[in-house]
């Protein structure tokens, strides 16, 4: 059997799809998104009249290979990972994760894992390496087979919300002014804030808590931590729900790292943990309520042997860099580790978690969560030592000498690390690595070789 064929044979699935049937008739769902996540997190997919569910849940849908790369192609005009000859994917619904919008209860969205064609004459119905998502869910479970341990996560989605220009376009305006902890600026938000809370409740999000932070019109927004899976979901929902609110509001939701220079960026730190069924073996085991367990010291090893690779990974894009430049704004951009230290990459932020602090809000959560659980893998496996922690502000600590490497300063740099880890690129397997690779080379190349408003202001008249 192929894997698509053992997907769409396993054991309790009819009962599921017959239970979904009788949802979609209860409730009048007349049309339903099928979603699926590209390698730069955008949620790609088919509307499908809700009549044709069966068939759909059976068959699945196709769609072109190079929706994984968003479709686009590279400075050179060649499609980015697959090119216009590749064979089509087929998208099979995972029926457990079926839910209508809130704010159109005819419509309904599910989750989708990807296959290679069933005529492929290579790997006919075989799992899509190049699927994020799907690839999440195996390393997972693979992890947990192997090990008994289970990543849960939680992310901390700081976002920057815009005013919009009369021809519809954002500004480059944040809706209030940037006064961080600030309960009248958070105050402001408040409508917004009812409706993503009420969006995020009805498609299973657990929100939790929320405040103003420090750039204009920046709110971050918490939901409850769960498995590593999961929480990747919730995220990709969590930018959906907050997509359609600003449609309602007439504001644009940004997550774009470093909109402002001279306020902090959007950052979406992970806060990870390790568990063997409901035990947190992160946990301290002495009475140092600071000091991890063992495996929680060889986890953070890995992290650390890894750094430069995941930076890629969880800085994905140009413009990540700049929330690293611009000084001053706790940016973690030094490879160290410590407690309760916001100088450092990543920090022990409470009992029985780590905060994984260089990552922004343009992060694919299925990629940086299946290399983190490769990072940890490696330094449990290999008993890495992370060293001692770092407890002085790093600044202060580098000024009485101490020698810190830093983590990569551009995308370029970043790229080059992850060239030269081959654990990390494990974490995106088979084609997977190679559309990440491809997309995120040219974004690079892209770059350097734009003239932009920095150079026309800097060199114009630069002679005589």
């Amino acid at each position: 059997m192929t894997d698509l064929e053992r997907f769409v044979g396993a054991d309790g699935r009819d009962e599921a799809v017959r239970a979904v049937r009788a949802k979609i008739d209860a409730e009048g769902i007349e049309y339903v998104y099928y979603q699926f996540v590209s390698v730069t997190g955008r949620i790609m997919g088919k509307g499908i009249p809700a009549k044709h569910w069966e068939t759909t849940a059976r068959k699945g849908f196709q769609l072109v290979y190079g929706a994984m790369a968003n479709l686009f192609v590279d400075r050179h005009g060649d499609y980015i990972g697959y090119g216009p000859e590749a064979k089509e994917l087929v998208g099979i619904p995972q029926p457990e994760t079926f839910m209508t919008l809130p704010w159109d209860k005819r419509v309904a969205r599910v989750w989708c894992v990807c296959f290679r064609n069933r005529e492929e004459r290579v790997d006919p119905g075989a799992h899509l390496t190049a699927d994020c998502r799907g690839n999440l869910q195996r390393i997972a479970a693979e992890f947990e087979s192997r090990t008994g341990l289970h990543l849960r996560a939680g992310t901390e989605p700081e976002m920057m919300w815009l005013k919009m220009n009369d021809d519809g376009t954002p500004a480059v305006e944040g809706v209030s002014k940037p006064y961080c902890y600030h309960i009248d600026q958070f105050s402001e938000f408040q409508p917004i804030i009812h409706k993503v809370m009420e969006y995020c409740g009805g498609l299973g999000l657990d929100m939790i808590q929320g405040d103003h932070e420090d750039a204009p019109g920046q709110l971050e927004l918490n939901f409850n931590f769960d498995r590593a899976e999961r929480t990747a979901d919730n995220l990709s929902t969590f930018r959906q729900v907050c997509k359609q609110v600003g449609r309602e509001f007439n504001v644009f939701p940004c997550f774009m790292p470093k909109p402002f220079m001279g306020v902090s960026a959007n950052g979406c730190h992970h806060n990870i943990s390790l568990w063997r069924g409901d035990e947190n073996t992160f946990m301290p085991e002495g009475s140092d309520l600071q000091k991890p367990s063992q495996i929680g010291l060889w986890a953070i090893g890995g992290i650390m042997k890894h750094l430069g690779a995941l930076t890629a990974i969880t800085a994905p894009t140009v413009n990540s860099y700049r929330r690293l430049w611009d000084t001053g704004f706790w940016a973690p951009v030094f490879a160290d580790w410590g407690f309760q230290n916001r100088t450092t990459a990543l920090r022990v932020s409470a009992p029985g978690r780590f905060e994984y602090r260089s990552v922004d809000s343009a992060v694919n959560p299925y990629l940086s969560l299946a290399a983190l659980i490769m990072a940890m893998d490696d330094g449990i496996t290999n008993q890495i030592d992370p060293g001692q922690p770092e407890e002085r502000n790093i600044y202060e600590a580098m000024a009485e000498g101490k020698e810190v490497r830093r983590i990569p300063m551009t995308l370029g740099d970043a790229l080059d690390a992850l060239d030269d880890d081959p654990l990390i690129q494990s974490a995106m397997p088979g084609e997977m690595y190679k559309v990440f690779r491809h997309y995120k080379r040219d974004e690079w190349e892209r770059y350097c070789a734009t003239v932009s408003d920095w150079d026309r202001e800097e060199y114009l008249d630069i002679l005589p």
